[in-house]
């Protein structure tokens, strides 16, 4: 059977061995995952290590090298024009024209997807109450606030109603409440069947998620659920070390033979242990103390996404 004739039932998103060469250099190198449909899927990597790349080819934006990518059963480097039509794009920059008002960007991404009519005015309706624009709808987006503008993004990339939705980055610059608001949204998508694939660089929104792919230099370095990728510390306690000064504290853990590595986190570092034990954790304490360092709290944490990431980030 075809994944054409899978997309009603299949995996939302598949991805086999995706590849793109920019000349000699891979900025995408053989990734494969799937998505459900319904799922909210994050993506995590440091700048350049290829989201951006893998969404554009998704979308049908960027042709890929080698490999294959079907969305909603069509492939992305066959029919790319095909799923422009099943999806919806956003992307942190250049998603809404600045110099339009609220009302003439709906009305533009409206006519490229072909809406006329009663419909229009149904999603034209959806669009300028969930972005909470009703009355501002000549109001400069220019003008507009980050959240309000990102919000209308949102509802702009939904006029169409697609299955499947491309969240590039989308919250970068948004104060905290924004993003909170922004992803209550996603919430509701997700809930009413919308796949979601999103981008992000803050570590409690990819908690959100359904699962998280970590990619690194163009590679897929980690692929699960937030607690499948956290058991890669179930052998290896994290000690999370507080005191007045913190960069002493981490240059004393470093030299401890049971200590494997160190990461600052604030004012806190947190030690990862080669193997569990009390052994260990008196160990620690032990050359604090030689080293004339007063200690405030020692205590075993568990651990966050961030050493997750910063780990398999390490690993790769």
């Amino acid at each position: 059977m075809s994944p054409r004739s899978e997309a009603a039932s299949g995996p939302a998103i598949q991805v086999d061995r995706l590849t793109r060469r920019f000349g000699e250099f891979v900025a995408v190198d053989h990734v494969s995952f799937n998505v459900a449909r319904g799922e909210v899927f994050g993506f995590l990597g440091s700048n350049g290590a290829g989201k951006s790349t893998t969404i554009r080819m998704l979308c049908g934006l960027l042709r890929p090298t080698s490999g294959q990518a079907f969305v909603d059963g069509i492939d992305v480097g066959r029919d790319p024009e095909a799923v422009k039509k099943r999806i919806g794009y956003m992307s942190q920059r250049f998603s809404l024209y600045e110099m339009l008002t609220v009302d003439e960007n709906i009305s533009f991404y409206a006519g490229l997807y072909g809406l006329r009519g009663d419909r229009l005015a149904e999603r034209r309706r959806f669009a300028l109450e969930m972005a909470g624009l009703v009355g501002r709808e000549q109001q400069l987006t220019r003008d507009l606030a980050g959240g309000w503008r990102q919000r209308l993004a949102l509802g702009c990339a939904l006029l169409h109603e697609p299955p499947l939705l491309f969240l590039d980055e989308p919250t970068g610059g948004v104060d905290p409440v924004s993003r909170r608001d922004f992803w209550r949204l996603i919430d509701e998508l997700s809930h009413g069947g919308t796949t979601v694939l999103v981008t992000t660089h803050y570590m409690d929104e990819a908690e959100r998620c359904d699962r998280v792919a970590i990619i690194q230099a163009g590679r897929l370095a980690a692929l699960g659920t937030i607690a499948e990728l956290k058991a890669v510390f179930a052998d290896r306690p994290i000690l999370e070390i507080r005191s007045a000064d913190p960069m002493r504290a981490m240059a004393v853990a470093d030299t401890l033979p049971s200590v494997e590595k160190t990461s600052l986190f604030g004012t806190a570092v947190h030690a990862v242990l080669r193997h569990g034990g009390d052994e260990a954790q008196s160990g620690l304490r032990d050359a604090m103390a030689a080293g004339g360092i007063v200690i405030d709290s020692l205590e075993a944490v568990v651990p966050s996404l961030d050493d997750v990431f910063l780990d398999v980030v390490d690993r790769a």
